[in-house]
């Protein structure tokens, strides 16, 4: 990103719906992080020309938003897969073999930490904790945690998703 970027010129609409979401929280000292959560669940993802425009609705340096962005492993400024797969690393979750479940959701989709599949469906993330250290080794997809995971057991999951894919194409 470009220290010195002028605004973008972007669609009369994405235009508008930054103004409702800016607009919402514009007198509320602090804001920014919960703008970029909202503006990101209407794109998807952070581009760098919409924080600029955030920036300049918010008056605020576009580095200001640039940071929270990247700061946050809740936001991106890339585009994510459908589901987003989160794998605990923390401590029971190592004892208990994450690093195994790792590497076998990273052979099983071919893509390492960080990644989306060619097709769109999966990213692949790591987050320090997800709370069900009785449950380890543990992930979450989307919004769903998986516990006591094996590598078949990873694989059936990792199927299923891609199931639900194949019957809405069809």
């Amino acid at each position: 990103m470009g220290c010195c970027k002028e605004a973008p010129a972007l669609s009369a609409e994405v235009d508008r719906q930054l103004d409702e979401v800016v607009g919402k929280h514009k007198d509320q000292p602090g804001a920014l992080l919960e703008i970029l959560h909202e503006v990101q669940r209407i794109f998807g993802y952070l581009s760098d020309d919409v924080l600029i425009a955030v920036s300049k609705k918010l008056g605020i340096r576009t580095s200001e938003a640039y940071g929270v962005a990247t700061f946050y492993s809740l936001l991106s400024t890339k585009p994510k897969g459908k589901n987003i797969i989160r794998v605990c690393v923390s401590g029971p979750c190592h004892v208990m073999g994450s690093d195994t479940i790792l590497q076998s959701i990273e052979d099983e989709l071919q893509i390492g930490v960080g990644e989306t599949t060619s097709d769109g469906l999966f990213t692949l993330e790591t987050t320090s904790c997800l709370g069900v250290c009785s449950d380890a080794p543990a992930m979450m997809i989307n919004d769903k945690v998986y516990g006591n995971l094996t590598k078949e057991k990873v694989r059936m999951i990792l199927r299923s998703y891609a199931e639900v894919k194949e019957a809405s194409v069809s």
